[in-house]
């Protein structure tokens, strides 16, 4: 999948932001398929379930679940036409969700040999946050960090300073 790219800092980050707002005492659930990341989660002694690849746009009873107390979802919301609808189904009192900040600079990112691997939305922070709030989560804890590429050009110099992430701890009301 990363084609010798493995994502060292966004992992490093995520793990980070998820030690300081989530127990090991917690359930989660991972929205998308195991993956090296969730691997991961569960090397460090995290309690972690992934979804089995079913489309969230059309079924989003995965998320409708008292088995678990909280709710990741790393880069999987700009894959979705419809994130509302999972956002506000999911029954844990727990979100920890990041995903890829829009940049003006650049357009949104698409495969053009896997469907799934596609970028519907690219949020700014402030509409990420509106879609979580009028969903029901209050945001208890955020973060930025920027995604330096090691490329020369005018693309890659803004990216040393232009955050590209973004994500946040959210509790239910």
């Amino acid at each position: 999948m990363y084609e010798g790219n493995f994502p060292s800092k966004r992992y490093k980050e995520t793990l980070q932001f998820l030690s300081k707002v989530i127990s090991k005492d917690d359930k989660i659930l991972d929205l998308g398929v195991s993956n090296p990341f969730s691997k991961i989660l569960i090397e460090e002694g995290y309690a972690v379930a992934n979804t089995t690849g079913e489309d969230l746009d059309l079924d989003t009873s995965a998320v409708k679940t008292d088995a678990v107390n909280v709710v990741t979802a790393f880069e999987i919301f700009e894959h979705l036409v419809s994130p509302f609808n999972v956002i506000k189904d999911i029954k844990a009192n727990k979100l920890v969700a990041s995903i890829p900040l829009r940049l003006w600079f650049s357009p949104a990112y698409r495969s053009k040999t896997d469907a799934w691997d596609r970028h519907y939305h690219e949020f700014e922070d402030w509409q990420f946050d509106w879609l979580l709030e009028k969903a029901g989560w209050t945001i208890k804890e955020r973060h930025k960090w920027t995604n330096p590429v090691r490329k020369i050009g005018l693309r890659p110099l803004l990216r040393l300073f232009t955050p590209r992430y973004y994500i946040v701890y959210a509790e239910r009301e």
